[in-house]
């Protein structure tokens, strides 16, 4: 492996030796009997480390650390498990470089983004310290006497985190550190395409929990494929599995976890639409639907999928986007020259090739033709050109995520036809509108408007701020992480009566004398 980015100091500096175990109980980490998954890189086709999978015997060894360990951290008081958390954002701090330059080597986004990814954990670590201190519950007034009620939230035990390897470490985060100060412990499976920023990850808050004399199990690692993940949905004793990933996985761990009468938060697919309308800022609205589509390569659940332009200006915004299109400089993402890195292996590049292949046998138009890049720089065989293509909403391709650099772009007369175009897909996850219309803005957000969980006017559909709760509707899943109060996801509420007078008065006047 070529140092010429310092991957080989990074992965020193985080503990990534060549060979790593998968497994780990929060600070011990277990040989097991699976073998070895080798991660490579889509950047340069060179391999990164292999890491030893999570086998059946491992697994249980980690559920039953975890119980134990519920057991002590729950009773710790919650401003107490905020400042483990607030140490845990410290020592992120510490290694931010190094840790961003190892999700863009593995995951293939930029080095810009690598690190964005980071911060987005150190925040999420920040917001979750505060939020140790106000796990709000309420109280109510009896309509008995000498009564009082109140709800109270309590932890609910093992949290099982299924993550996505767009983004490897920050949506482990959302749930992990919010979970955490919440009382939980938490086992998480990481993607098998970027296993090895969960390793690096994984040493990083062991290091925390060691160094705080905290037992085993508050915070687990498991490596493996599907059949690790099935562990976890169908295990009776994870009250709570929170999946991200596509709407065809989240189905299989709704079902799985709803059969057991278990929880299920669920961050599925996406195919996110901006409406230009006629009345947009274009200098602002050509950005936002440029990185939107390309960011990632088009590989973020937020990605812009579509892009419905009024038809005013119409061919205004295709020539000012092809022409943007055509100054993208790809390649290595660890260069910060470059605007748009790889695709995550082999496999999304064949998605991409036959999603084109596939729209324009229905009609779509390219007006940026789509490619695999080949010769020196990209010899991983993971680089493709985005692409622009003219099509119909109600093209098949058209309706599918592909998670990719495709950008379809469709034209509208009226605004309510473009918000009905924009819903009409079986996702609901990111919405965007580009106006300076008050009313349009206001019309776009109303119960008449987007029917997504996230709906923008004058930024693009990606890139969310932690502070705010993260999710969609329909085939993206209905879940919520991050911000608000989705900590409420990771507990169970509990309402309570007490009684401090000298009778016993029933509920609705009800008479029970003998």
């Amino acid at each position: 492996m070529s140092d010429k980015y310092g991957i080989g100091k990074a992965l020193a500096v985080l503990g990534v030796k060549a060979e790593n175990s998968g497994t780990c109980t929060g600070n011990s980490w277990m040989d097991t009997s699976e073998g070895y998954l080798s991660s490579f890189s889509p950047a340069d086709g060179d391999l990164i480390a292999k890491v030893q999978l999570t086998d059946k015997e491992s697994y249980e060894k980690v559920i039953l650390q975890g119980q134990k360990a519920f057991s002590e951290w729950r009773l710790l008081p919650a401003p107490q498990r905020g400042e483990i958390v607030r140490q845990v954002g410290n020592a992120l701090r510490e290694v931010k470089s190094e840790l961003g330059k190892l999700v863009s080597y593995e995951m293939g986004k930029s080095y810009q983004e690598g690190l964005g990814e980071v911060q987005e954990m150190i925040d999420i670590c920040d917001f979750a310290v505060g939020l140790s201190r106000q796990l709000y519950g309420l109280t109510m007034h009896s309509e008995r006497p000498g009564h009082r009620m109140y709800e109270q939230w309590h932890p609910i035990g093992i949290v099982g985190i299924i993550s996505a390897f767009n983004f490897p470490v920050a949506v482990w985060s959302w749930n992990s550190m919010i979970a955490l100060v919440c009382g939980n412990v938490c086992v998480w499976k990481p993607s098998e395409k970027a296993p090895i920023s969960a390793i690096a990850c994984q040493h990083i808050i062991a290091k925390v929990l060691r160094e705080n004399n905290l037992p085993e199990g508050i915070s687990s690692l498991i490596v493996g494929d599907y059949k690790v993940g099935e562990y976890l949905s169908h295990d009776a004793r994870i009250p709570l599995v929170s999946a991200t990933g596509s709407t065809r996985m989240g189905k299989l761990v709704g079902q799985a976890v709803g059969a057991r009468l278990g929880r299920s938060l669920l961050e599925l697919g996406g195919n996110n639409a901006i409406i230009i309308s006629e009345n947009a800022d274009l200098e602002i609205a050509i950005r936002g639907a440029l990185f939107g589509a390309v960011g990632t390569a088009g590989q973020r659940c937020t990605s812009t999928r579509r892009l419905i332009v009024h038809k005013s200006v119409y061919e205004e915004v295709k020539s000012r986007l092809v022409s943007a299109y055509g100054k993208l400089v790809i390649g290595n993402p660890l260069d910060e020259k470059n605007h748009v890195g790889p695709l995550i292996d082999e496999q999304a590049v064949e998605m991409y090739l036959e999603a084109i292949k596939k729209v324009k046998a229905e009609g779509g138009k390219e007006l940026v033709v789509g490619d695999v890049l080949s010769g020196e720089g990209y010899e991983s065989g993971c680089y493709v050109k985005p692409c622009i293509i003219e099509a119909e909403n109600h093209y098949e391709m058209v309706q599918h995520e592909t998670f990719a650099p495709i950008l379809y772009l469709m034209k509208y007369d009226d605004l309510k036809e473009a918000i009905k175009l924009q819903n009409a897909v079986p996702q609901g996850l990111s919405s965007a509108i580009m106006t300076l219309n008050m009313r349009e803005a206001e019309l776009f957000l109303s119960a008449a408007g987007s029917d997504c969980g996230i709906a923008n006017v004058n930024i693009g559909t990606s890139g969310a701020e932690i502070g705010g709760a993260f999710g969609g509707e329909k085939e993206t899943g209905g879940g919520r992480e991050s911000g608000s109060d989705s900590w409420k996801a990771y507990m169970r509420r509990q309402t309570n009566t007490i009684n401090y007078s000298n009778a016993l008065p029933l509920a609705q006047g009800i008479k029970f004398d003998i």
